[in-house]
């Protein structure tokens, strides 16, 4: 609402500036209307500038203003001899004004293809407080909620940082018809409240967004090497595919198979039969995180809360899988 009064009051001084300051300059044939008219041409340019440059992080701003400040002050150094040359007022100009638009012009784009390479100066770089690394939470990972208990632990470090894409792919989850996707979705959100409301970690909302890219996690993968940030994750695909690009990942599923599993063989875990397995007898069944557990002997007790004992634990980069059998009863070979 404030953006769009400030937007009206632009238009309106454009077209007030247009009125009294275009006929000033000795154009004769401008008319006060048609001065207002090109202040409001003006205003809308300039709107629809603002607006296209709504996706552009703060980095990618700051670097192209360095590049374009560094241009001008070639393009006029390079421009001083042309005023000393005894030529027309109008001629002597030309000169500098062509230097002016051709190395703004490389200064803005050479710094931002090489913008990498520039990370390296302190007031270029988009860390978190402090200095710290930015680090990128998927959408799965706050699902999984073992995060909050890692950032409390002071184990993640920087500043945590989530994307506006993924609160929206959160909301919707959370709203899906489908009851088990709607209950990760609602874990999920409330895992956000968490971190944010606990004073010892940082999170920040990071309002970036790449309209031109469908998929959330190519997303997640673009603005990590946008802001040369870190990518919390434990989706296998998105790892591979994150460190094809050159990004830093931290899995926490590798993070979990080198400490000691939260579940333990011989102990006894309620959960609910969702499905019939593919063995003959089995169950399956998922935790609030999402963690599959096979129960064998429950293929009818589909619908149902059983107590199973848990066999073993199977903990690789993809995810945690857990085999169980119905308590009170024998372990099929």
């Amino acid at each position: 609402m404030l953006i769009n009064l400030i937007r009206m009051l632009l238009l309106v001084a454009c077209v007030a500036v247009g009125r009294q300051v275009v006929p000033a300059l000795g154009f004769e044939d401008i008319t006060a209307a048609q001065g207002m008219i090109i202040g409001g041409i003006v205003a809308i340019v300039v709107i629809g500038l603002e607006r296209s440059l709504k996706g552009t992080s703060m980095k990618e701003l700051g670097i192209a203003s360095s590049g374009l400040i560094v241009g001008l002050v070639v393009a006029n150094l390079l421009s001083a001899p042309f005023y000393l040359i005894q030529i027309g007022h109008e001629q002597r100009f030309i000169a500098p004004i062509g230097l002016n638009i051709l190395l703004g012009y490389l200064g803005v784009v050479m710094s931002l293809q090489r913008q990498k390479d520039l990370t390296m100066l302190p007031f270029w770089r988009t860390g978190g407080v402090n200095g710290g690394r930015m680090r990128l939470l998927d959408t799965n990972v706050i699902i999984d909620g073992r995060i909050y208990d890692i950032a409390k632990a002071g184990f993640l470090g920087g500043n945590v940082v989530i994307p506006r894409f993924v609160l929206r792919e959160l909301h919707a989850i959370a709203d899906c018809p489908d009851s088990l996707k709607r209950k990760r979705g609602r874990r999920g959100l409330e895992i956000l409240n968490k971190l944010r409301k606990d004073p010892k970690i940082k999170v920040t909302i990071q309002d970036t967004d790449f309209p031109e890219v469908g998929e959330v996690d190519n997303k997640l993968v673009k603005l990590a090497k946008l802001v040369n940030g870190d990518l919390v994750t434990n989706d296998f695909n998105l790892n591979k595919v994150a460190e094809l690009e050159g990004v830093r990942v931290l899995n926490i599923n590798e993070l979990a198979g080198a400490t000691k599993p939260v579940v333990l063989p011989g102990e006894v875990m309620s959960v609910k039969i969702a499905k019939e397995g593919k063995e003959p007898n089995q169950g399956v069944g998922y935790l609030d995180d999402g963690t599959m557990v096979v129960v064998e002997n429950a293929r009818r007790s589909t619908g149902l809360n059983v107590d199973a004992v848990v066999s073993s634990v199977l903990q690789t980069a993809a995810g945690k899988m857990i085999f169980a059998r119905l308590k009170g009863t024998n372990e099929r070979t």
